[in-house]
């Protein structure tokens, strides 16, 4: 059992900057990958990036490479999604998800959900 809670979301104006974090309660939350996906209004939620258990490598979808770095913390069980150079298309609701699939990418494989948080970019 895995519970997860979103926190950081809020108002910038684009080219600005957000940091995320997910806060996970449970006893083997090392041993799971994190995801963060986001949902924009009236559109499906999809993939933005993700980690493994050993934080060795990650991975992300290309609109956000180069301005986004996703991270994590075992120790104090968290995971963190930095955002830089936010545009107005970043826009969406954002969450953390944990998983024990490689398939990152496939919202379908992830077990564990918290619910959301806004982030909202203004040209």
């Amino acid at each position: 059992q895995v519970q997860l809670i979103e926190s950081g979301g809020g108002l910038v104006q684009a080219g600005g900057s957000l940091r995320l974090s997910c806060v996970a309660s449970g006893r083997s939350f090392s041993s799971y990958h994190m995801g963060w996906f986001r949902q924009a209004p009236g559109k499906e939620r999809v993939f933005v990036a993700a980690i493994p258990w050993s934080g060795g490598s990650t991975y992300y979808v290309d609109s956000v490479k180069g301005r986004f770095t996703i991270s994590r913390d075992n120790v104090k069980n968290t995971v963190y999604l930095q955002m830089n150079s936010l545009k107005p298309e970043d826009t969406a609701v954002y969450y953390c998800a944990a998983t024990r699939s490689i398939i990152y990418r496939d919202p379908g494989v992830y077990n564990y959900w918290g619910q959301g948080t806004q982030v909202t970019v203004s040209s």
